[in-house]
């Protein structure tokens, strides 16, 4: 999707192009994902580990189209300045990826419903800024969703029943991603304050940091001995990993158009549609159980985070004195700016990061 055809196109067909492309690439990167843990269940770090390589190989690629990409020069004590921001990063990835391999396709948005509660109390404690009222009313109805998915449910097959380790790495993905999120304002100094800088060095130290794991976790040689099996599906496992490399990548681009195009009103209901579709799509290509608890849990989840929406959208429209400071409104524009690239590549983050900080990130994008 070419940015100079949307910039030229009537703002209600920008709207739905925007809309759709952000809604296809969101879908397909967690249905991909999903067919490839599906078919290579012990390959998750190997897996993730050649995403992060396509990633930073397409940054080299963006950086030989556009002089606005810029490839960063690797130093040590860059590197080590920006450790706790990449090892947050990969170990959030790997937590994210072990629990979508553990649960159903229309399930993993609820493993991880706890985003979004998790994001506002790290938020409070980094900051010591208390939230409004009706921040801390949307935290306790996700958080009312999330409870009510994943209840015990009698008419549930134990197959289908989501074991207590992969609601774990759903919990501790949410937390990893919300520390995530505070991490960064501190981190873009190291990168000269450059977004695409900073995505790189996570990019790539994400992949350093991976890589002994992989070897310890004997996936090479797993990858090895499934490629001699003539009933592995092998194909799934190479297209798959491509096309989630390729399509992570778009989503960052999917995301901001959406920021730069869109209200944030209309992102939120695009992507309680997409919350819809998914669960639908789950329960058509994998065969996913849909029982009334998580019906419901979706919806509720849904519910609250577009009230959230609707609140931080009114709170950041009011006037506000200049020694003011919102929880959410205490960090520079490319902090905001980042945040939003690096976590619309984990397909179910983004409407915790993206809401807080939409006004700040529409105008760092309008400045670029």
């Amino acid at each position: 999707m070419s940015p100079s055809l949307i910039q030229d196109a009537p703002q209600n067909v920008k709207v739905a192009a925007v809309v759709s492309f952000y809604m296809t690439s969101a879908l397909i990167m967690v249905f991909v994902n999903k067919a490839v843990l599906n078919a290579a269940p012990d390959l998750p770090l190997l897996y993730l580990g050649i995403q992060l390589i396509i990633a930073v190989i397409l940054l080299h690629g963006a950086s030989f189209m556009s002089t606005k990409v810029q490839i960063p020069k690797l130093d040590a004590h860059t590197a080590k300045k920006l450790t706790p921001v990449v090892t947050v990063n990969i170990v959030g990835l790997v937590f994210n990826t072990l629990c979508l391999r553990g649960v159903e396709a229309s399930f993993f948005q609820i493993a991880r419903g706890m985003v979004l509660p998790l994001t506002i109390g790290v938020s409070c404690i980094h900051t010591h800024a208390r939230p409004s009222g009706r921040v801390f009313i949307a935290a306790g109805i996700v958080t009312l969703g999330f409870l009510t998915g994943i209840s015990p449910n009698k008419d549930l097959p134990a197959s289908a029943s989501p074991s207590v380790i992969s609601l774990i790495y759903g919990m501790l993905s949410s937390l990893f991603i919300a520390v995530h999120a505070v991490l960064i304002k501190s981190s873009l100094p190291y990168c000269n304050n450059s977004t695409i800088e900073l995505a790189y060095w996570t990019n790539l130290g994400s992949t350093v940091m991976v890589a002994p794991f992989i070897l310890l976790n004997g996936e090479l040689g797993t990858f090895v001995d499934l490629t001699r099996t003539p009933e592995w599906d092998g194909r799934t496992f190479a297209y798959g990993t491509l096309t989630t490399g390729v399509f992570g990548f778009l989503l960052c681009v999917a995301g901001l158009l959406s920021i730069k195009i869109t209200s944030p009103i209309t992102h939120m209901f695009s992507s309680a549609a997409r919350s819809v579709l998914q669960t639908v799509l789950g329960v058509w290509l994998f065969s996913d159980i849909l029982t009334v608890n998580r019906a419901t849990s979706i919806l509720v989840i849904c519910g609250g985070t577009m009230y959230y929406t609707w609140v931080k959208n009114t709170e950041n429209a009011a006037p506000k004195a200049p020694h003011a400071q919102n929880l959410d409104d205490g960090g520079d524009e490319e902090a905001h700016r980042l945040t939003t690239i690096l976590e619309m590549k984990d397909e179910a983050d983004e409407e915790t990061v993206t809401l807080g900080h939409w006004s700040d990130s529409r105008k760092a994008l309008d400045k670029a």
